[in-house]
């Protein structure tokens, strides 16, 4: 009985594997028709910078930021980030760096 349980799983399995091949096969075509390119390339690496307290930072660097901070939060935090971006971006720039920045709403 165990004999013929151990064939029927290594003949199930083969047939498993022989779908796997023939699901590659099948996606291989599938992307050359296409041109999708090839996905075997390195990952991209991004830097990602929050600042944790857009609005004491604001308050601490800012007169006029200690008064709008409480009324126009939203827009209080938009514009640090936009300064941290632009000092980043100069600090860069003088060490001869060259970034592609920009500002992602989440």
């Amino acid at each position: 009985m165990l004999l013929i349980l151990s064939l029927f799983l290594a003949l199930f399995s083969g047939f498993l594997c022989w779908q796997v091949l023939e699901q590659r096969k099948v996606i291989a075509q599938m992307m050359e028709q296409e041109d999708v390119p090839e996905t075997n390339r390195e990952p991209e690496l991004v830097l990602t910078l929050r600042v944790l307290d857009p609005i004491a930072l604001a308050k601490r660097e800012s007169r006029s930021a200690r008064v709008l901070a409480d009324k126009l939060p939203v827009m209080v935090r938009k514009m640090v980030y936009q300064e941290v971006m632009k000092e980043l971006e100069e600090e860069l720039a003088e060490r001869d760096i060259n970034v592609k920045m920009h500002i992602e709403y989440r």
